[in-house]
C-alpha cells in the first residue's frame, strides 16, 4: 500500500535559476483554498491565458491551486516525497512555458497538468527500473549496499540528494566510461541504444559501464 504524504508545497513565484529557466521561490506559507466546479475551472482556464502573456503573478497562483493534488498524484506513483516534489516544479515549469499551447478543447488545465504529472512521474519510475536492470546486467555483483547503504532500490542510490556527488565522482573516470554511464543513468537509455548513439560494438558498451561502475564503487562511499 502506497503511503500518504502531506504535500510541503507552497505559493512560489518564477525567479532565475541555476539550469537557466525559471524556479519557484516561496512567497507564503500557505495556500488559499481552490474554488469548485465551472468557476474553478474558469479561473484556472484564465490564468493559464495570463500565464501566455508572460505573467508571473498568475503562474503562482495557479500553483497555489494545483500543487497539493498534484503532488499527491505524484507521490502516488512514485512514493518518494523529493521525487514528487521534483515532478511538480517541473511540470510547472513545463506549463509556463507551453502555456500558449494550451487547447481549451482538449479538457481541463487540470486534467493537462494531471496528465502531464502523471507521464513525468512514470518516466522517473521507467528510469529507476533502467537503472536497476543496468547494475544487474552490467555488475550483478555490486549491490546499492556497496554504494552508500541504500538496500531498497537501485534507484535510491541516484536520488537527488546525492546526485551531485555521483555526477562529481564520475568526472573522475575516462571520458569514454563516464559518457556511457551518465548516457545510461541520467538519459535512461539501454545499452542496445548506447551502443547506437555512440556507435560502438555493444560488448564495448558494456565493458565500459562495468568497469566504470566498479571505480565508482571505490569513490562513492565516501562522499555519500
Amino acid at each position: 500500500m502506497l503511503l500518504a504524504s502531506p504535500c510541503p508545497l507552497t505559493l512560489y513565484e518564477v525567479a532565475p535559476a541555476r539550469r537557466g529557466a525559471v524556479a519557484f521561490v516561496r512567497m507564503t506559507d500557505a495556500a488559499t483554498s481552490p474554488t469548485t466546479g465551472d468557476d474553478r475551472s474558469r479561473e484556472q482556464a484564465a490564468l493559464l491565458a495570463a500565464m501566455a502573456r508572460g505573467e508571473k503573478t498568475a503562474l503562482a497562483r495557479l500553483y497555489d491551486l494545483l500543487a497539493k493534488p498534484l503532488y499527491s498524484l505524484a507521490f502516488r506513483v512514485l512514493n518518494d516525497a523529493g521525487e514528487s516534489q521534483d515532478v511538480v516544479q517541473d511540470v510547472f515549469l513545463q506549463m509556463w512555458h507551453k502555456a500558449a499551447t494550451y487547447d481549451t478543447g482538449r479538457g481541463s488545465v487540470f486534467a493537462w497538468a494531471a496528465t502531464l504529472t502523471r507521464n513525468r512521474a512514470i518516466d522517473r519510475v521507467r528510469m529507476r527500473t533502467r537503472r536497476a536492470e543496468l547494475l544487474a546486467e552490467s555488475a550483478p555483483d555490486l549491490q546499492p549496499a556497496a554504494f552508500g547503504g541504500d538496500t531498497d532500490s537501485a534507484g535510491s542510490l541516484w536520488s537527488r540528494e546525492k546526485a551531485g556527488a555521483v555526477r562529481a565522482a564520475l568526472t573522475a573516470l575516462a571520458p569514454e566510461q563516464q559518457k556511457a554511464i551518465e548516457l545510461a543513468f541520467f538519459s535512461g537509455l539501454t545499452q542496445q541504444e548506447i551502443a547506437a548513439r555512440l556507435q560502438e560494438p555493444l560488448g564495448t558498451i558494456k565493458a565500459r559501464i562495468r568497469r566504470g561502475l566498479l571505480k565508482l564503487r571505490e569513490t562513492l562511499p565516501a562522499r555519500l
